[in-house]
């Protein structure tokens, strides 16, 4: 509340300006801060993380898996990727550069992946390589991808170096 105390020292003869003492009760302004910011405190939420889930296999037993279900995703440098199915020796489908955009890396999955789905009746296994010139950006991107797809069956491995000489010789 704001209070004006006026007080006249001058008895009479001129007419001076008034002196006027102005003082400001700041008492509800505080309180008014204090339930402003208790109410912001109270309805705001921190930003959950985002994670991926992953599920890791329980115990050290592992089957064979056959080269006609695992696609190879290498990760090369200028965000691109190569891939081919089978083994890189004797591809069923012959490396091929692509790109992550939803066109590119996408389509390659899920085209792969109704041919795997259509020759043998089973899930297709992808394995990811990471290069050294890749970023980690394009790795997010293709487990994004992978997710987008519904591929739930793939892993991350080290690049073998003939992935890395394929790699080189496509430019990547």
């Amino acid at each position: 509340m704001a209070e004006l105390n006026s007080s006249s020292q001058n008895g009479g003869g001129k007419h001076k300006r008034k002196k006027m003492n102005a003082r400001v009760d700041l008492t509800a302004m505080v309180d008014l801060a204090f339930l402003l910011i208790t109410f912001f405190i109270m309805t705001t939420t921190l930003a959950k993380s985002k994670a991926m889930d992953l599920a890791m296999p329980v115990g050290e037993q592992s089957e064979p898996v056959g080269a006609s279900r695992t696609l190879t995703v290498c990760l090369g440098k200028n965000n691109k990727a190569m891939y081919f199915l089978g083994e890189l020796k004797n591809p069923i489908i012959a490396p091929s550069i692509t790109d992550f955009k939803a066109d590119g890396i996408r389509k390659a999955l899920i085209d792969v992946n109704k041919k795997v789905h259509d020759q043998t009746g089973k899930s297709m296994i992808v394995l990811v390589k990471p290069g050294d010139k890749s970023q980690y950006s394009n790795l997010v991107s293709t487990l994004d991808e992978l997710a987008i797809t519904g591929i739930q069956q793939y892993a991350i491995v080290d690049i073998k170096p003939e992935d890395v000489d394929a790699l080189k010789q496509k430019g990547i």
